[in-house]
């Protein structure tokens, strides 16, 4: 099926975030998304995140079909899913094919939007698909084999017509024995009169998760482009940026890409999470994603 017509012509955008670890240290990050800009004009497209580059690929609406129950996107010849993704592309300066096979979701036990999902005319509304899930399967991106087999992998999607004018995202996924994973967002919410800034997290570790966010009283202390420091009641989350590596990507304004964003597909990120003076866990990674944009 094509995406759903229910927005008609207004501004829109829905795109999913796949992520992808190897043990080797190779990392990539798809991004398939639909959009309609102004006039009604739909489109769809494919961006692509590799630890030193970043690619953008255009599709016509007639080259797209999507799924939501369960979640199926086919792109052209390439199909990405809850249990996997298949690519075929070939271009002038990118070719990248291959199969990765997911193995089964984390989801969260409830809606990390919280009440805020229910909230009219909100500018962006974001979901967590998966904290962690096993990967297997070979990509090979220009020529170099990407072995996945025993990586982990992590999913998440967007909607809405914007993304904020200032946030702050990261996002990281480990294993081991200590295995952990984390995702932090903060944004300034524009409102009709006024706005506010609103937080989201999710912090799973020790076979439990953690939620931190604004309809649970979350307080953010600081946040900047060097990283964030949010508090709730005796809990407390650190997020330092130590090393950056940043790929520009496009963003949606009024449901057209036109905005450039730059993430860090590998940056360096120490995270500290405390209880009261109980440090739960202290951990430092160069595969954490790091992202932060402000228009000001």
């Amino acid at each position: 099926m094509v995406p759903s017509r229910a927005h008609g012509t207004k501004p829109y955008f829905e795109g999913w975030y796949l992520k992808h670890q190897s043990p080797r240290g190779q990392t990539l990050a798809l991004i398939p998304a639909f959009h309609t800009g102004g006039g009604g004009r739909r489109t769809a497209s494919l961006q692509i995140i590799a630890n030193d580059k970043s690619w953008w690929l255009e599709y016509p609406e007639e080259q797209m079909r999507v799924s939501r129950q369960p979640f199926q996107m086919q792109i052209g010849p390439s199909a990405f899913g809850f249990q996997g993704i298949r690519l075929q592309i070939q271009q002038e300066d990118l070719s990248l094919h291959g199969v990765l096979r997911y193995g089964p979701l984390t989801a969260l036990r409830s809606d990390i939007m919280g009440p805020f999902r229910f909230f009219a005319g909100m500018q962006c509304v974001h979901g967590v698909i998966s904290m962690g899930h096993s990967l297997s399967g070979t990509l090979e991106l220009n020529g170099e084999p990407l072995d996945f087999s025993g990586g982990i992998g992590y999913m998440e999607t967007d909607r809405g017509r914007s993304f904020p004018s200032r946030y702050l995202w990261s996002q990281c996924l480990w294993g081991g024995p200590e295995r952990g994973s984390l995702m932090l967002a903060i944004a300034a919410i524009p409102l009709p009169v006024g706005g506010f800034t609103g937080c989201i997290c999710s912090i799973v570790y020790g076979d439990r998760e953690y939620r931190l966010a604004t309809y649970r009283g979350v307080k953010i202390e600081k946040w900047s482009s060097s990283g964030a420091v949010i508090r709730q009641g005796t809990y407390c989350l650190e997020a330092e940026l130590l090393k950056e590596r940043r790929q520009a990507l496009r963003a949606p304004v009024e449901g057209r890409m036109e905005r450039t964003i730059h993430e860090s597909l590998c940056a360096k990120v120490r995270y500290r999470f405390w209880h009261g003076k109980e440090l739960l866990f202290q951990h430092t990674d160069s595969h954490a994603s790091f992202e932060y944009a402000s228009e000001r």
